[in-house]
């Protein structure tokens, strides 16, 4: 194989992240009353979303992202709630998604045998674990690579700076990591110098942020690999 050291976003890449959390979010919103449908989603994802970019850009914390959503969206509907609380709950409902994306265990389990895997992640720690054991992916993995643990996210260089220090000794030209992320994943492996794989499943428009190889579904990671 041309690459010998391969490492693996998780949600939406082998783990279904948006079932999941679709999951997740309409058992907490049933507690709360509300039915999950698409307005409420919408402006949930609004939020969300906008929280975790300003993490990834290094505004604000992981934990002031978790602690601060849930309060921030009820707000939107005019309901007081304790964030931190929701957030617990919520974190309950979502250790319990464990959908794979496509038939990433088959895949997974054969790249296994050829090349050194990988997770690098940014979400937290306790659930990226739970859902790894779950889709029974975690035992090919050599690693498991949180930035809740390592201090620093995706796409920053010090991530990735601590992942070939833990793994050392690292061919940098023989090293790539997959993903569905622009700007956690893609630019992540720029900043680290590595080659990219951009899992681009929604068949997204060309990017500014321009990946070493782009494709649309797991299986295709055989024509490059």
């Amino acid at each position: 194989m041309k690459y010998t050291t391969l490492l693996f976003d998780v949600d939406d890449t082998i783990l279904d992240f948006k079932a999941a959390e679709l999951q997740g979010l309409a058992k907490l919103f049933e507690h709360y009353g509300y039915h999950l449908n698409d307005s409420l989603l919408k402006r949930y994802q609004i939020v969300n979303q906008g929280l975790w970019k300003a993490f990834e850009e290094n505004k604000c914390t992981r934990e002031e992202v978790l602690n601060t959503r849930f309060g921030l969206f009820f707000e939107q509907l005019g309901k007081k709630v304790d964030s931190v609380a929701v957030e617990k709950e919520y974190r309950q409902y979502l250790n319990q998604g464990s959908q794979r994306l496509g038939n990433s265990l088959d895949i997974v389990a054969d790249l296994a045998d050829k090349a050194d895997l990988y997770v690098v992640t940014n979400g937290v720690a306790k659930t990226q674990y739970q859902r790894l054991e779950a889709a029974k992916l975690l035992p090919y993995f050599k690693d498991i690579f949180v930035s809740e643990t390592i201090g620093y996210q995706k796409p920053r260089i010090e991530f990735f700076q601590h992942v070939f220090n833990k793994i050392a000794p690292v061919d940098l030209e023989k090293t790539v990591i997959i993903g569905d992320s622009l700007s956690s994943d893609i630019k992540g492996g720029q900043n680290a110098g590595i080659d990219t794989i951009w899992l681009n499943v929604n068949q997204q428009e060309t990017p500014t942020i321009k990946p070493t190889y782009t494709i649309q579904n797991l299986d295709d990671l055989y024509q490059i690999l």
